[in-house]
């Protein structure tokens, strides 16, 4: 019986669903910025991965599906920024080079930290794309001869960590302008940013929409100019 779940579709997708809604759960009652769904979900499912042996393989086969929805989950976070597109119409340009300056920020801190441990260029391929959203940056990855599954990995955990500690940084440095904090949590945080810039306010959640685009299209074109000579 259990080895006929375990082939299942099903099974894994419920159980992927089942883990979120637990971490969803867990962070409603205990309202703490560290019980992130993603991550209590990703915790979960590894800890009944290796209680019950079931092999890392099996688990990413089930749920393929989920990849597929990726890329139109990706696309239905315009809806918000069309909807807000005529407040942010004249901030577009500041918007523009903010995401520009953030990018390139990103990519040139981590290709200056691979440097400094020597990592081949597989590893540097893998990592450079940390910071925008799964859809775009595991394919990048994959394409400019990096590992798909370390890009994943750090994508995931560039947002999770960029959803925690970003309204802590904003409280911080008094960053209280939704523009800004859309544009912060976008281009730094990707998707799960975004999640989190939206339940700040409606315009941050707009904003951040379309500062992870942005960040993955200039992060897309510098990449396939720069990996020649990395």
């Amino acid at each position: 019986m259990f080895e006929f779940l375990t082939g299942s579709s099903f099974f894994f997708g419920a159980l992927t669903l089942a883990a979120f809604g637990l971490g969803a759960l867990c962070q409603k009652k205990w309202k703490l910025a560290i019980l992130n769904p993603l991550l209590l979900a990703t915790v979960f499912i590894i800890a009944f991965l290796l209680l019950t042996g079931i092999p890392n393989e099996s688990y990413q086969a089930g749920c393929q599906s989920f990849t597929w929805l990726l890329t139109p989950a990706t696309i239905c976070l315009s809806i918000s920024f069309y909807q807000q597109f005529q407040r942010l119409k004249k901030h577009l340009p500041v918007v523009c080079i903010g995401v520009l300056a953030g990018t390139l920020a990103s990519l040139g801190s981590v290709y200056l930290l691979c440097k400094a441990f020597s990592l081949d260029k597989a590893l540097t391929m893998s990592l450079l794309p940390k910071s925008v959203t799964t859809a775009i940056g595991a394919a990048l990855s994959q394409e400019l001869g990096g590992i798909a599954a370390i890009t994943t990995a750090v994508i995931v955990i560039t947002g999770v960590v960029g959803s925690i500690i970003g309204p802590l940084l904003c409280k911080l440095f008094r960053l209280k302008d939704p523009i800004a904090q859309g544009v912060a949590f976008g281009t730094s945080a990707h998707v799960i940013g975004t999640t989190k810039a939206a339940q700040m306010s409606e315009l941050a959640g707009a904003v951040s929409s379309f500062s992870l685009t942005f960040a993955g299209l200039i992060t897309t074109l510098i990449l396939s100019v720069l990996a020649q000579f990395i």
